[in-house]
């Protein structure tokens, strides 16, 4: 209980210091760092498609053929990824397995992927990582895609799953509620 109460604190004092970890480092573009002054390609800014090329070579299958969607729930939340044709077969496999390999590597406190895709670690991960027991994921395959479970009894841990959700809404810009029902 101690090494809990122990990496929580560390969490705590780690988030709590995230604008300084985050600040301008000398050289860095002062655009990165106020959101108002990104250049915008193609309605997306640097940051946003960054993170979509990432995603794509990390995942296996294009943002532009699939839906993202990253719904709360009382007990953590999912994630949830469909293409955009039925009929896209290559991607539905791609997806499957990719959502499959995801929920076992979340379950095994790895979350190195998205980690890769938003070049930054994720609100939530470390609570998640430290309470990886106390989390249920699962995998489901759906209609033209497929959907992880990220559930827990654990109030820290439901807090951490939809803090993690929450980046995930704002970061890939999905326009999905940011409270659970």
């Amino acid at each position: 209980m101690n090494r809990v109460i122990r990496g929580l604190v560390v969490a705590v004092l780690l988030f709590s210091q995230w604008p300084l970890l985050n600040a301008q480092k000398p050289g860095e573009s002062s655009e990165m760092g106020c959101p108002m002054m990104h250049q915008q390609q193609g309605g997306k800014d640097h940051h946003h498609a960054a993170v979509d090329q990432r995603g794509d070579m990390a995942m296996g299958f294009s943002h532009d053929q699939t839906i993202h969607h990253f719904r709360l729930s009382p007990e953590g939340g999912t994630i949830e990824v469909t293409t955009n044709s039925a009929s896209d077969i290559e991607s539905i496999g791609a997806i499957r397995s990719h959502l499959a390999h995801i929920a076992s590597m979340f379950g095994g406190g790895d979350f190195s992927t998205p980690m890769f895709v938003h070049d930054t670690i994720p609100p939530g991960v470390t609570t998640m990582k430290l309470l990886k027991d106390k989390i249920r994921f699962g995998y489901e395959s759906i209609e033209a895609g497929g959907r992880v479970r990220i559930e827990s009894s654990d109030p820290v841990a439901v807090a951490a799953i939809q803090d993690f959700l929450r980046f995930q809404i704002a970061d890939h810009q999905t326009g999905d509620p940011l409270s659970g029902k």
